[in-house]
C-alpha cells in the first residue's frame, strides 16, 4: 500500500505491517483513504481530529445550501383585478426568496362552465408576477382545478 504521512508526505509503497508500525511510532493512526486505487493509499494521522475536520466541512457545506420550497396560492374563478394583485404581490416576493409557486384555482359547482374564466384569471396573474417568475407549467385543468407553476426568474444574460 502507498502511505503518505500526517504532512502530506509521500512514504512510498511499503507493507500492512511495515505502516502500521510506522503509524504506531508516532502515536497516530493509519487510515485508508482510497481503498480501490492501486495500489490502495493510507494516511498516517490522529483518526479523531480527522472525523473532527470531516464533520465540520459537511456541517459547513449545508449551511450554504438553500432547499427550494413550492408555496401555493389559491384563486377563485370570479376574484377580482385588485386581489388578484395583491396575490401576486405576495407570490412575487415567494419567488424573489427563490421558492417555486403554484397557483390553484378550484371550479366549485357549476363553476365548471366558465373553465376559460379561470384561464384569464390565471393569466392575470402570470403578468402580474413575470417580473419576478417565469412559466415553468403552463395552466392545465387537473380533476376540478385548474394549476400553473412558476419558478423565480435567472439572472442569466
Amino acid at each position: 500500500m502507498r502511505v503518505i504521512s500526517a504532512d502530506g508526505e509521500q512514504l512510498g509503497i511499503m507493507t500492512r505491517e511495515e505502516a502500521m508500525a510506522l503509524a504506531e511510532e508516532k502515536d497516530l493512526d493509519l487510515v485508508c483513504i482510497a481503498p480501490k486505487a492501486q495500489p490502495p493509499v493510507c494516511k498516517i494521522l490522529d483518526y479523531g481530529k480527522f472525523k473532527y475536520e470531516q464533520q465540520k466541512k459537511e456541517k459547513e457545506a449545508k449551511k450554504k445550501q438553500h432547499t427550494t420550497q413550492v408555496k401555493e396560492i389559491r384563486l377563485s374563478t370570479f376574484i377580482e383585478d385588485h386581489d388578484i394583485m395583491v396575490k401576486a404581490k405576495t407570490g412575487a416576493k415567494f419567488l424573489k426568496e427563490g421558492n417555486k409557486l403554484k397557483v390553484s384555482l378550484r371550479f366549485r359547482g357549476r363553476e365548471r362552465d366558465y373553465v376559460d374564466r379561470g384561464q384569464e384569471v390565471m393569466q392575470k396573474f402570470a403578468e402580474a408576477v413575470s417580473d419576478a417568475g417565469e412559466l415553468e407549467k403552463r395552466p392545465k385543468m387537473e380533476g376540478r382545478s385548474l394549476s400553473m407553476v412558476l419558478t423565480p426568474k435567472s439572472d442569466k444574460k
